[in-house]
């Protein structure tokens, strides 16, 4: 079978450029109790990592709305503007059982549109941060949030601390059979298989993080590693990027202890695992589901799961 075309990842969820984050407004101390004031403000209120979303016109969107009274207590960040209009994300109480509207950003991320989408990503991002980094790293004293929610500064020191970004590789590793590496994290659900992933160590290029992970992973070497792509992935605040990479070796060994299991496919054997529920493949919101269905030649029929 000829290999499958290996240009750049199409249509990957979270990443459009759809929301002006006017930054140059975030230094105004007064700008967030001025719009969550104004009933013309679009909340972006998050329950837990969920938000309320709704269909409209058969598209999913996030129910969006104005600011409540108990906002102006709450956490809140300046996302920007869509369309002209301010939104803010604010970090409300936690769910009820009665909250049937509210959606995770896995369950939901790929069908929305490109606004809601950011909004959402955006909005988990920094609450995932500012929940993880609440002391000084310097002092340990507790820090206070500045510059409309994207800096954390400290009252007695004086220094800022900005919103933590993880890099990680993730890669389509394919030999020269044209089959595909798939592995199982320790950590995933049964039967659930995805590309090899890691994060980038400290004085690494990309290129070498990937070689590194995958011979660390699963004892294989690899060359001709091509970027294909990133996603912001704010579980809890990663920079997932993309990459193939062509096997030199095939033996497969377990090295580090994070993966329970790993095997080739071909396309052929992939359709047949997924159809008997023996394989799980990461659901569309994922980069990692882009770079399977890159090397598969298109898309692949499949239930959604969230592997990552």
């Amino acid at each position: 079978m000829a290999r499958a075309d290996r240009s750049l990842l199409p249509q990957v969820a979270l990443t459009a450029t759809a929301l002006d984050r006017r930054a140059e407004l975030r230094g105004d101390d007064g700008l967030l109790p001025r719009l969550l004031a104004d009933p013309a403000t679009r909340v972006v209120r998050l329950r837990g990592d969920a938000l309320a979303v709704e269909e409209r016109d058969g598209d999913l969107r996030l129910a969006l709305g104005p600011p409540e009274p108990d906002d102006a207590s709450r956490f809140a960040v300046y996302l920007g503007e869509a369309g002209g209009v301010a939104h803010v994300g604010v970090v409300a109480n936690a769910p009820g059982e009665e909250d049937a509207s509210l959606r995770t950003l896995r369950q939901v991320g790929a069908h929305l549109d490109d606004v809601g989408a950011a909004l959402f990503a955006t909005t988990l991002a920094l609450a995932n941060w500012h929940r993880t980094h609440p002391f000084c790293p310097r002092c340990g004293t507790q820090t206070v949030p500045a510059q409309s929610g994207w800096v954390r500064r400290c009252p007695r020191d004086d220094s800022e601390h900005y919103p933590r970004t993880d890099v990680a590789v993730i890669m389509a590793v394919v030999d020269d059979a044209d089959r595909l590496l798939l592995a199982q994290n320790s950590g995933f659900r049964r039967g659930g298989m995805s590309v090899l992933a890691g994060f980038v160590e400290p004085g690494e290029t990309l290129a070498a993080a990937v070689a590194r992970e995958v011979d660390e992973e699963v004892g294989v070497a690899v060359t001709e590693v091509r970027y294909r792509g990133d996603q912001p992935w704010p579980f809890p605040s990663s920079l997932m990027v993309g990459f193939t990479a062509r096997a030199t070796t095939t033996s497969i060994t377990l090295r580090d202890g994070e993966i329970a299991a790993a095997r080739w496919f071909g396309r052929d054997e992939l359709v047949s695992a997924v159809a008997d529920g023996s394989v799980v493949v990461p659901g569309r919101v994922s980069i990692a589901r882009r770079l399977i269905e890159l090397w598969f030649g298109g898309p692949l029929e499949a239930p959604e799961a969230a592997l990552r």
